[in-house]
């Protein structure tokens, strides 16, 4: 049953009492205020979590004239890594597995045939042993195995996806990493933050993060960024979807009240601009004095960005240079570890994104430029992420009919069904 024309109505005027209660035009005021008084040095139980690398300035950029400039590199590598998503099979298994693929702008297809697949298996049978050795198939273009998760009471979904998902994106990396010969970006951010929020979530799963299976994922990345530096070839994370709260909550346990839900939409607020405002210096501004609302449009014409900030709350908090990494072995100096970003905005779209690197390549001012001028010139040419970012993500996506097709032949070799939900059924959810 769809909603009568007067429902539709009611329903929209609820949104004129909320509005009425909500006023935003001192939230530009709030921002600014955060980004000159906090943002250059901002604190948290004493530690600097948040700080500038160098320079502390919003900037902008012609959408044209970046566009049509020259890229600093001339070849760009991407890298993705997509799933099945978990599923639980009436056996007792849940089972998620992973798909990893390098792409590179300019198109290297015999690249792009190379595939690592990772299938991650919890079984609460305590006597079950699935582990399984790296095979190859397709000529020695896919290399495979499976992986078994460490047993937990709860949370195994999540524990498969995170494990499958890494393994085969940080495997995939490092296999080929010498194939890149001057820049390689991640799809998402430069470590498996997904492991690192463990154990903030559950003290089970944070002592589960130091285990060996764990711990043996995100040790792959840690060596990933000393074979990058050691080549000195520049290694990146582009974040569409960044969640990132570490900014909003630490201001929020200083008494700072933040009408923000998390940092992306504090960027937002610092990097949109209106009609009537613009700022100075070369800085994104402040925008309009309504707050983006009413006749106050927002102006299209630029790219804005921050300059680089050095991240060591959340869950950037585990490559800290004081933090110990999960007990992983450091071969270089802790700080060279530590992830630095960028925001960049792009107003066409509406969509706020963020640039990751180590330390170890951002403390460098032409390495920085290089990297900011080569993700503008991506931004601004695609509308989304870089070319190569992009075409790694169809690589390694795989799509529903695909999903369902992986999911039957599980249950064919498990002889167990899929364990159903009521979600299933009401949403006509197809399995096969």
């Amino acid at each position: 049953m769809t909603l009568d024309p007067i429902h539709v109505e009611n329903i929209a005027r609820l949104a004129y009492g909320i509005a009425g209660d909500v006023d935003t035009t001192d939230h530009e005021d709030l921002a600014g205020r955060v980004w000159d008084d906090w943002l250059t040095g901002l604190r948290r139980d004493g530690r600097v979590v948040i700080e500038p690398v160098a320079d502390h300035e919003r900037r902008r950029t012609p959408i044209d004239d970046v566009a049509l400039g020259e890229r600093p590199f001339g070849t760009v590598h991407g890298l993705d890594s997509g799933t099945i998503n978990p599923t639980t099979f009436k056996n007792g298994l849940v089972v998620d597995v992973a798909h990893a693929a390098m792409a590179a702008e300019p198109t290297d297809l015999d690249l792009h045939r190379d595939r690592t697949i990772v299938a991650t298996v919890h079984a609460g049978d305590s006597t079950a042993d699935f582990d399984d050795e790296w095979t190859e198939r397709d000529a020695g273009h896919t290399r495979q195995r499976v992986l078994h998760a460490p047993r937990v009471n709860r949370y195994a979904e999540g524990i498969v996806h995170a494990l499958a998902l890494y393994l085969a994106e940080g495997t995939h990396a490092l296999d080929h990493a010498d194939e890149v010969g001057e820049l390689l970006i991640l799809d998402g951010p430069i470590y498996p933050k997904e492991l690192f929020t463990w154990e903030d979530r559950d003290p089970e799963l944070g002592e589960l993060a130091r285990e060996a299976k764990p711990r043996a994922v995100v040790e792959k990345y840690v060596r990933l960024v000393e074979r990058f530096v050691e080549r000195d070839v520049p290694l990146a994370g582009f974040v569409k979807n960044p969640s990132s709260r570490t900014i909003v909550r630490t201001l929020a346990r200083k008494g700072f009240e933040s009408p923000w839900p998390d940092d992306t939409a504090l960027f937002t607020r610092l990097l949109e601009r209106r009609g009537g405002g613009g700022g100075n210096g070369g800085t994104a501004g402040r925008g309009g004095s309504d707050g983006g609302r009413g006749t106050d449009a927002r102006l299209d014409d630029d790219l804005t960005f921050t300059t680089w900030f050095h991240s060591r709350g959340g869950a950037d908090g585990t490559m800290a240079a004081d933090a110990d990494a999960l007990g992983i072995d450091r071969t270089l100096d802790p700080e060279l570890y530590e992830p630095t970003f960028m925001v960049l905005y792009d107003p066409r779209t509406d969509v706020t994104y963020k640039l990751e690197a180590p330390y170890a390549f951002t403390r460098e001012e032409a390495t920085r430029d290089r990297l900011t001028r080569q993700v503008l010139a991506d931004v601004a040419t695609t509308r989304g992420p870089p070319a190569a970012v992009g075409k790694a993500d169809a690589l390694a996506r795989i799509d529903a009919t695909e999903k369902a097709a992986l999911r039957r032949k599980f249950e064919e070799r498990f002889d167990s069904d899929q364990q159903a939900t009521y979600d299933d059924h009401r949403w006509g959810k197809e399995r096969y």
